[in-house]
């Protein structure tokens, strides 16, 4: 104390940047840790002798048979990594406007998760259920006058996840965006024994931009044809109807939910997760992954610092967990330390 009043000493009393100063110091205060178990890795399986087949437009992945899928399961569960997702590239001869083979207990899906899970039964499988890997128009589901009908829909949706479920998956994800898809999934899970199978919907899913390659990698883009799924999917305008959607999903039965795309709606994340509360996922979907992993092949971004910040981003926006492409690559980047 100098002349009665308290010196303030030099300016400024506090520094931030004390606590970045240190390697530390910086991971002792950090707010957000990345882990494994953070991650759910999405995989393609197609109907071939070929064991792995690279997909252009997502460098570094590729589709894969049934058994190279187990090898692939096998690693995940190595490195810590809690769930699988399955994504059928189905045979063109077996589409068609109905997308019968999605209830078929024999299709590649089912095939593929009774392997998986016959050698890993510890590892958790998640199974879309939605018609555009089995349809010869690329809808998510059946087509009346050049327009995606919901109920009629409803009713192939329903018996696609009760297959699905028989045949050993853990997490069932209706990708669709029909209306009440979850609580008739939900309601014919439980009518069917498969009272445990859990549903993550995905409850915010935007008619994005973003999915070509995942397009590419399922088959579904040549039937598509470049026609639109707008009157299902999402405006990408609209952020208040995000939060009716995961509403409605989580009153229908659904235990977890996801937003999707992630990066660019990581707003919808913290806004859902704010509200509800509920475990909240986010997919880093095929577009988002491939563009930076393709800058980082031309030398235009630091790959390995982008994909880990990109990733701590869904953390720090509230996504409890995040579907990436990126899930093996960054766990054994983790596991080493």
């Amino acid at each position: 104390m100098v002349g009665g009043e308290y010196s303030l000493g030099r300016f400024p009393v506090t520094r931030m940047r004390r606590n970045r100063r240190d390697d530390w110091n910086r991971r002792l205060v950090a707010e957000n840790m990345l882990s494994a178990a953070d991650f759910i890795l999405p995989s393609f399986v197609h109907d071939s002798d070929v064991g792995r087949e690279d997909i252009p437009s997502l460098p570094g992945i590729q589709r894969h048979s049934i058994s190279a899928l187990v090898d692939l399961a096998g690693e995940a569960k190595e490195l810590g990594i809690p769930v699988l997702a399955v994504f059928p590239a189905t045979d063109p001869a077996l589409k068609d406007a109905a997308g019968s083979e999605s209830v078929n207990p024999e299709n590649l899906v089912c095939r593929a998760v009774r392997a998986v899970k016959d050698a890993h039964p510890d590892l958790g499988v998640m199974c879309d259920v939605a018609l555009d890997p089995f349809t010869d128009h690329g809808h998510d589901g059946l087509l009346r006058d050049g327009y995606v009908v919901n109920d009629e829909t409803l009713e192939v949706l329903v018996r696609q996840a009760v297959v699905q479920a028989d045949a050993g998956c853990d997490v069932i994800s209706p990708s669709d965006m029909m209306d009440g898809r979850v609580g008739a999934i939900r309601s014919a899970l439980d009518d069917a024994s498969h009272d445990a199978v859990r549903i993550m919907a995905y409850s915010a899913k935007y008619a994005s931009a973003l999915y070509g390659p995942f397009r590419d990698a399922v088959g579904s883009a040549p039937n598509l044809a470049g026609s639109s799924k707008k009157t299902y999917q999402m405006d990408p305008a609209n952020s208040d109807e995000a939060l009716r959607e995961v509403a409605m999903d989580i009153a229908e039965g659904a235990d977890m939910v996801m937003v999707k795309p992630g990066l660019f709606y990581l707003d919808i994340v913290r806004r859902v997760k704010d509200e509800f509360g509920v475990p909240t996922y986010a997919y880093q979907v095929s577009g988002e992954y491939a563009m930076m992993k393709g800058a980082g092949l031309n030398g235009w971004l630091d790959w390995d610092r982008v994909i880990m910040e990109s990733l701590l981003a869904f953390k720090r926006a509230g996504a409890d967990g995040v579907l990436t492409y990126a899930a093996t690559e960054v766990a054994s980047r983790l596991k080493k330390g």
